[in-house]
């Protein structure tokens, strides 16, 4: 990998980094599917307009990836790389791909502790190539943002929101609007004037930058649904002893099958043998709560997820696990 220089302005006051690992924003026709195609991102990004007070650079992957691709391996480059990179730049973008850019968000958002500067993750649900392409647009987005020298977090840009990135989640295939966060309101709005909600941004870490790399842990995520699952579940946690956590999909606000006993003895032993339960709705909006005699699960040992989103979920305990951190933290 190296560095390329994409847009240099004589009197800049910003740098920015902007991180390319692949995903539908570079991809091409090949054999009549999309395929990544290794430097026509960069080929493309060369006809941005300059923007006034911005220096680019840009930083492609070796091996860019469809994001369905992505591995513990990818998240560990990104954050070495912004970890090498963080005292030369005011901030970062990252080209991701979209089906699984709010896991590598929510993953950057725990693992990046400390974090001082905007990292800003983005992509495109139609590729460059095409004339009618979101990503010009979301690219544009994310750099504004990434100048923002007051927004000391991770956030997904897209559509023309600006979203926190552990609250975001990809809600359409087939709509400019990919993403959207429906327990939290945006970060930004990018009209004709650009609304920042500064109120709603995270105040500076009281913590040095030090990032957390994650590790590989035998995590499992599992929905309940009525009839057969409920088994299924209960002989995985009876039978999988090397599992480190479980992320319980619950119903409606926490609640399970209670009268099933041989199903919350199986959560039971499973808690009591170390293995880290966390509960979160599978409701797109709301949160865990114990108002239900079936939501009473902190008895078992299961940690209340609250609002958190399945990604939010697997990339917290995934950090927790990484720092050798116990779940209340």
């Amino acid at each position: 990998m190296k560095l390329i220089s994409i847009k240099s302005n004589i009197n800049n006051q910003q740098k920015i980094l902007i991180l390319y690992t692949g995903g539908t924003i570079g991809m091409n026709y090949v054999d009549n599917v999309l395929q990544v195609v290794p430097g026509l991102f960069s080929a493309q990004l060369n006809q941005l307009s300059e923007i006034n007070n911005l220096s680019i650079d840009l930083l492609e992957y070796e091996q860019l990836i469809d994001s369905s691709d992505i591995v513990i391996e990818n998240w560990q480059q990104i954050i070495n790389d912004i970890s090498k990179y963080y005292d030369s730049y005011d901030g970062f973008v990252v080209i991701h791909g979209t089906d699984t850019m709010a896991y590598t968000a929510s993953i950057l958002a725990f693992a990046l502790r400390g974090l001082e500067k905007p990292v800003i993750v983005t992509g495109a649900q139609l590729p460059l190539i095409h004339r009618r392409s979101d990503g010009w647009t979301n690219i544009i987005d994310a750099l504004f943002s990434a100048s923002q020298s007051d927004l000391n977090e991770v956030a997904i840009a897209f559509n023309n929101k600006l979203f926190r990135g552990c609250r975001a989640q990809k809600v359409s295939t087939n709509r400019f609007i990919a993403f959207d966060s429906v327990d939290e309101e945006p970060l930004a709005e990018f009209g004709i004037e650009i609304e920042w909600h500064k109120k709603r941004w995270l105040k500076p870490s009281s913590y040095s930058f030090s990032p957390i790399l994650p590790q590989k842990f035998n995590i499992i995520d599992l929905s309940l649904r009525p009839g057969f699952m409920t088994d299924f579940i209960a002989q995985t946690l009876n039978e999988q002893h090397e599992l480190d956590g479980v992320i319980l999909q619950t119903y409606g606000s926490g609640t399970i099958p209670m009268k099933n006993i041989d199903f919350v003895k199986a959560i039971k032993n499973a808690c009591d043998r170390g293995v880290i339960i966390i509960s979160i709705t599978q409701v797109s909006e709301g949160t865990v709560s114990s108002d239900y005699a079936n939501s009473q699960l902190g008895e078992l040992g299961v940690v209340n997820g609250k609002d958190m989103t399945p990604e939010a979920a697997l990339a917290k305990l995934t950090i927790l696990l990484s720092a050798q951190l116990s779940s209340n933290n």
